[in-house]
């Protein structure tokens, strides 16, 4: 199917109200979550979000403060686009695209203040904790930007610090403490990104359905509802966004964000009961 043809029968489908697979305009795929897809890492998640799959693994370091953030621990998110997930990427240094995603990424986690990052000093001016926030791509179906962010958060959520040797100033990576990252659940930002082609209005798209798009905006929201806050935005393509398709993007990711919040804490509770079951045996 050519690309002309292919965004005609995308068009009609959405004008009409409905989608290819014939989901809703605001209607999610399947999200499916596995955890501890690594032994190694201090928290591990594999996301499917429809046949789009993402993997995200924490690694904690230690290192030197930034000079201007001296009682601040760091943060670093990198996202691999791996050949395997899709003809379109390719070996070597990272492409735009995946520079640009794991940006988003970033700045919606440190904008929010998900983390507290002060809470990772370890001596103000002379040692901090690091997170590493490292993604990677199995499957690409569309949508990597909302599933690599989900990844990222439940990646978090369950991750717990490594065994650190202050004498010797050595991690026993591999080794893990039961005290949890940080973080500021209330104040945890849900990534939505919502897509425009024509006038229509539409998010978790296929990878047909986002080639097709002309604009995107990716949103991250957090604490829907009356303290609604909107902690960064991010515009993609070349489609012009109406003050009306904004509001409408940021009513329906209020209700997204309430789906979502409520899937995160599922999954976290379901991860954290099975941990102590193990333990226990």
């Amino acid at each position: 199917m050519t690309y002309k043809v292919m965004k005609k029968n995308v068009m009609k489908a959405i004008a009409a109200g409905k989608r290819l697979d014939s989901r809703e305009l605001f209607e999610q795929r399947e999200i499916e979550v596995k955890f501890g897809v690594s032994n190694k890492a201090e928290g591990s998640v594999s996301v499917k979000m429809g046949k789009t799959e993402v993997v995200c693994g924490i690694k904690m370091g230690v290192a030197e403060p930034y000079t201007d953030h001296e009682n601040e621990g760091t943060m670093m998110t990198s996202l691999e686009l791996t050949p395997m997930s899709s003809p379109d990427f390719e070996y070597g240094q990272p492409s735009i695209q995946a520079v640009e995603t794991a940006r988003i990424i970033d700045r919606g986690i440190r904008e929010s203040g998900f983390i507290d990052f002060k809470k990772l000093c370890i001596k103000e001016g002379e040692k901090v904790w690091s997170i590493f926030i490292d993604l990677a791509t199995i499957n690409d179906d569309g949508n990597l930007i909302d599933a690599g962010a989900l990844a990222a958060l439940l990646a978090l959520r369950v991750a717990r610090f490594p065994v650190y040797d202050e004498k010797k100033e050595k991690i026993e990576f591999g080794e893990f403490t039961d005290k949890k990252l940080p973080l500021n659940v209330d104040k945890m930002p849900v990534t939505l990104t919502f897509f425009k082609i024509g006038d229509s209005l539409f998010f978790d798209p296929t990878r047909e359905e986002e080639d097709a798009c002309d604009g995107r905006l990716t949103m991250e929201i957090s604490k829907p509802g009356k303290e609604e806050m909107i902690n960064a935005m991010q515009k993609g393509g070349e489609a012009c966004l109406t003050i009306d398709d904004v509001e409408k993007m940021v009513e329906e990711g209020t209700k997204a964000h309430k789906k979502l919040s409520n899937l995160i804490e599922t999954e976290v509770e379901k991860a954290e009961k099975s941990e102590k079951h193990g333990k226990k045996k």
